[in-house]
């Protein structure tokens, strides 16, 4: 894959992530919703604090200012009193929340704007905050680009570290119509299996077929610090064997290892063996990423298909 290319075959890719996310994901309650007005405490709150941090206050809230109604006719110093009391980070956050809600009932006769375009009209919104809510609640936003999003991209798929590259990848990506489940499930990708030390395996990771990290065993991403020593690692030695097999219909195995190390060399001892290619194709074979077969009395190594 060319560094940037998405897989030629992104419904394949699409299909696997919702099927992934649907079949199990974390459960917070504000995804149990589609009411904007819950969604948007949920969003604010999340900006600072750690999701499951973010469950009792969001519930205390809402208990406290049940609809967007209430929260804008409440005291602004009990908002910011509660924001504080609740340690959820900057406390200008509780007063734009409430400003926004004002604003919702003053100027949008209590109904939310639906489009991210209008929703970043309103008081302290932003523009992935307005998107957010625009695509978890009302199924119309564009596909989001945070900071778990860029991680999975440029480690699936080798996008370059810049922010057109991420926001034109991930708007290919989504699928038409469907804002609110993809949103979701990448970003709870990029939370849950591939995180900074990522756990493709331990959390059925449902796009290592096609990622790039997974391949070579590189997980660098723009918030995680270079590994060291890539150069002649095994990391960059699993990738070579994948990047060779890609060319051909598979390969006896003293044929591939010149493919993988210039100084193959079948009978010697240690890196560069016959046995050492033997024991890199059998980590590959186990993570289902390579098969082996006898043709002729010879092992023959091609890709998974």
């Amino acid at each position: 894959m060319n560094r940037g290319d998405l897989p030629a075959d992104v419904g394949a890719v699409r299909t696997a992530l919702i099927d992934w996310y649907e079949t199990d994901h974390r459960e917070y309650p504000w995804r149990e919703t589609d009411e904007p007005y819950p969604i948007l405490v949920s969003e604010i709150m999340s900006q600072q604090t750690q999701l499951d941090r973010v469950v009792d206050a969001w519930e205390d809230f809402l208990n406290r200012w049940p609809t967007v109604a209430d929260l804008a006719a409440a005291d602004r110093g009990d908002v910011v009193a509660f924001w504080s009391g609740h340690s959820l980070g900057y406390n200008n956050r509780a007063k734009y929340l409430h400003e926004a809600a004002t604003q919702i009932v003053e100027e949008y006769d209590g109904e939310f704007p639906q489009s991210p375009d209008g929703l970043a009209e309103l008081m302290g919104v932003g523009p992935y905050t307005a998107n957010a809510v625009a695509s978890f609640a009302f199924n119309n936003g564009d596909a989001v680009v945070d900071t778990n999003v860029k991680r999975v991209l440029y480690r699936a798929f080798s996008i370059p570290d810049e922010d057109a590259a991420f926001e034109d990848s991930a708007a290919e990506l989504m699928p038409a119509g469907k804002s609110r489940v993809w949103n979701n499930a990448i970003m709870e990708l990029g939370g849950v299996a591939c995180e900074k030390t990522p756990q493709c395996d331990e959390e059925g990771c449902p796009w290592r077929e096609w990622c790039d990290a997974y391949q070579t065993g590189d997980f660098t991403a723009p918030d995680v610090p270079t590994q060291p020593s890539f150069e002649g690692s095994r990391r960059q030695m699993r990738g070579r064997v994948i990047g060779a097999l890609k060319d051909g219909d598979g390969f006896e195995l003293d044929d591939l290892g010149p493919k993988v190390r210039v100084d193959y060399s079948p009978e010697g001892d240690g890196e560069g063996s016959r046995e050492w290619l033997q024991e890199l194709v059998g980590d590959l074979v186990e993570d289902g990423l390579v098969a082996t077969e006898r043709r002729d009395g010879d092992v023959i190594v091609s890709l998974q298909r």
